[in-house]
């Protein structure tokens, strides 16, 4: 999905609406609804929902009261109550599927207090709202010179405008509690607005900034994560991965999201295996689990006493020795049953070319060596050498007959250049 103006350019770079997903079209918002009931008609007698869903920037989407009965559909700019002023923002959502959307926001659209839409947003309104909009990137930068100046362990990550132009919020993350009222007449002072500050989150702050993630897509939560669910340590041990914080972590310097996507599959599976920390008693001595591998469905053990030796065997196999272990009876040794894992012979899958496709580097021309050129360029020679020496012998017959002392030329040149030394002077 992308809008007319987040389109490439004539060149073929891209041209991005600059808006981090709150462009004007609402093509490329993460947060577009499909109103999938819109093609329904209400019942007979049935009036439609008085409430309607907006967004405004970012991911901030709030639920408002038309009690004016105002003709709403998806993409209207429409203006909005507020604490004080009013705002602009875009309809995104329209009748019953709002009902459902605050069930689950736990909003009680039966609420007397539930803000009002005013009207549909006019040019002017349009206009005023843009020019706050440019102006945000200006003053987030100046109130971070601000903070610095003051010396406060604070991040200003993001500024919203209210639609009025009256109002400005700022989001900020801090490790600790900040003190900030100094910050606040600065800033009230300097930018001649009244000025709020929201504390959000390291990841709520990767959501509104946006990024490029490890795996090269753009981030799960600036694109379509609208819930953050808590992440542990725990989670990357079920799926057997390095506890290596830099690959674990995400942009946010937080546990990356995606460990919880896959998660209920790794634990569903290991159900079928024992225990992580299981131990086996043999003759030996005592074994431990070193290591899972649910895709080939084997685990390796190795002894106390010789860490470094490890034995692959089966769940089934493990189970065994569990139950004799259970009856007080040891086994042997562990290589009785990895023996019987190296002497099955393990199916290998051969991929036939049954399509008939050809390899994809069949127009590559090989690169020849200079080796087999000069190799190529002997037996040509070879091949054609009769040829060449009969021309080498009459070569040397024509050479020969130019030297001869009979020949009248060679005698009249060197007459020529002898008479021509004896008339230069010496000092020449």
């Amino acid at each position: 999905m992308g809008c007319s103006s987040c389109s490439t350019g004539k060149d073929g770079q891209p041209r991005g609406c600059k808006n981090n997903g709150t462009c004007g079209t609402d093509g490329c918002n993460k947060l577009t609804v499909f109103d999938w009931l819109s093609n329904m008609s209400l019942p007979n007698g049935e009036k439609p929902f008085d409430c309607v869903e907006v967004r405004f920037k970012n991911s901030r989407k709030e639920f408002f009261r038309n009690t004016e009965n105002l003709s709403l559909s998806i993409g209207d700019i429409v203006g909005t109550q507020s604490k004080s002023g009013h705002d602009i923002g875009m309809v995104t959502l329209t009748g019953e599927l709002v009902k459902v959307q605050m069930k689950r926001k736990k909003v009680d659209f039966n609420d007397a207090e539930l803000p009002k839409v005013y009207r549909k947003a006019s040019q002017k309104d349009i206009d005023t709202w843009q020019k706050c909009r440019d102006r945000e990137e200006e003053i987030k930068k100046r109130a971070r010179e601000i903070a610095i100046i003051l010396k406060l362990q604070m991040k200003i990550s993001d500024v919203e405008f209210q639609g009025d132009g009256s109002k400005a919020t700022f989001y900020y993350t801090a490790e600790e509690r900040v003190d900030f009222r100094q910050l606040i007449k600065d800033m009230a002072k300097a930018f001649g607005i009244r000025i709020e500050m929201r504390q959000i989150g390291y990841r709520q702050e990767a959501q509104r900034l946006g990024g490029i993630g490890s795996c090269g897509r753009e981030l799960c939560c600036s694109t379509w994560l609208t819930d953050f669910r808590s992440v542990s340590t725990s989670a990357a041990r079920y799926q057997q991965l390095s506890l290596n914080p830099q690959k674990l972590a995400g942009q946010c310097g937080k546990l990356k999201c995606c460990l919880n996507y896959e998660l209920d599959v790794y634990i569903d599976a290991l159900k079928d295996f024992p225990a992580q920390d299981t131990k086996l008693f043999t003759e030996k001595g005592l074994a431990f689990c070193q290591k899972t591998d649910i895709f080939k469905e084997k685990l390796w053990f190795s002894y106390k006493d010789d860490p470094a030796n490890w034995h692959v065997l089966s769940p089934e196999q493990v189970k065994e020795i569990l139950e004799k272990n259970k009856k007080k009876e040891k086994v042997a040794s562990l290589e009785e049953y990895a023996v019987e894992n190296l002497v099955e012979i393990e199916e290998r899958v051969v991929f036939e070319n049954v399509v008939g496709q050809d390899s994809l580097t069949r127009f590559d021309k090989p690169k020849r060596s200079k080796n087999s050129r000069n190799r190529n360029r002997n037996k040509k020679r070879k091949a054609s050498g009769g040829g060449n020496n009969q021309r080498q012998g009459q070569n040397k017959n024509r050479n020969q007959g130019n030297q001869k002392p009979g020949n009248k030329k060679n005698q009249g040149n060197k007459n020529k250049n002898a008479n021509r030394s004896k008339r230069r002077p010496k000092n020449a």
